[in-house]
C-alpha cells in the first residue's frame, strides 16, 4: 500500500517544503515513506509508530532514520521538539482526537502537515449494512471535515485545506478487494471479526460497489482526501 500511496506521500512532503537540517516527525509513520522523503531532502528526520512490525520493516529499509515506538495521542518527546511534523493517512486513525491534536500542537515548533480521508457517504452505508463501524472512539472520517479540522487544530495552527483526489487501481473489483483486505491494516482490522458467509457477502457487495468505477480494462476507485497544511501560531 505505501507503493500505492505515492502520490499522496509525495505532495504532502512537496507541500511542507523539507530544507537541511530542520527536526522533522512522521507520526504514525508505518513502513516509513514519508520519513524517507524528507530525510533524502536533508531533514533530520524521527518516526513514530505505534505498531513494532511496521517499524521493523521503517528501519529494514532506512536504516539511518531514527524510528521510535509511540503513541499520538502521548507522543514521547519534550515540547516544541520539532520544526516539522506530518502524517500521511496515519494519526487519523487514533481514537482519541482531542489527544491526537493536542500532542501534535505540543511538540510541533513551526509547520504541520498531514492527508486525511473525506467521508465517504455510499462506502459508510455499504460497512454499516454489515454491521461495521469506526474502530472504538471517533471516527477517523471526523478528520476529513474541514470544520472538525478547525475545531481541533485551527488555534494552534493556520491552516491550508485542499481538497485532492487518489485513485485506487485494479484490473477489477476482486481485485482491490483482496488488495484492501490484505494490506490496508485498518480495513483488515474491521472485517477481521466477520464468520466466512457474512464475509463473502460483504466481499461480493464491496467488488459490485467497485466495479460502478469500471474505466475499460481496469476500475479507478476515485478517494477524495484532504491535504492539510500551515505554520503554528
Amino acid at each position: 500500500m505505501a507503493q500505492r500511496f505515492a502520490p499522496i506521500q509525495d505532495r504532502l512532503v512537496e507541500r511542507l517544503g523539507p530544507y537541511a537540517g530542520e527536526r522533522w516527525l512522521d507520526v504514525a509513520t508505518g513502513t516509513g515513506a514519508v520519513a524517507i522523503r524528507a530525510a533524502a531532502a536533508g531533514a533530520e528526520v524521527t518516526g513514530v509508530d505505534i505498531a513494532p512490525e511496521m517499524l521493523d520493516g521503517a528501519r529494514a529499509k532506512a536504516p539511518d532514520i531514527q524510528f521510535d515506538l509511540g503513541d499520538v495521542q502521548a507522543l514521547p518527546y519534550e515540547d516544541g521538539s520539532f520544526e516539522v511534523v506530518s502524517s500521511c493517512l496515519g494519526f487519523i486513525f487514533a481514537p482519541d482526537h482531542r489527544a491526537t491534536a493536542r500532542e501534535l500542537a505540543r511538540v510541533c515548533s513551526g509547520r504541520l502537515g498531514f492527508t486525511a480521508w473525506e467521508p465517504h457517504r455510499e462506502l459508510s452505508e455499504l460497512y454499516t449494512s454489515f454491521g461495521l463501524d469506526a474502530p472504538e472512539g471517533r471516527h477517523p472520517f471526523e478528520w476529513g471535515r474541514p470544520e472538525h479540522i478547525d475545531e481541533l487544530l485551527g488555534p494552534a495552527f493556520e491552516l491550508d485545506i485542499d481538497r485532492e483526489v487518489w485513485f485506487l487501481e485494479g484490473k477489477d473489483g476482486a481485485d482491490l478487494w483482496d488488495l484492501w483486505s490484505r494490506s490496508a491494516p485498518p480495513f483488515r482490522a474491521m472485517v477481521a471479526g466477520l464468520e466466512g458467509a457474512k464475509r463473502a457477502k460483504l466481499r461480493d457487495a464491496y467488488i459490485e460497489f467497485c466495479e460502478r468505477y469500471r474505466e475499460g480494462d481496469e476500475v479507478r476507485f476515485p478517494r477524495p482526501y484532504l491535504l492539510v497544511t500551515g505554520p503554528k501560531r
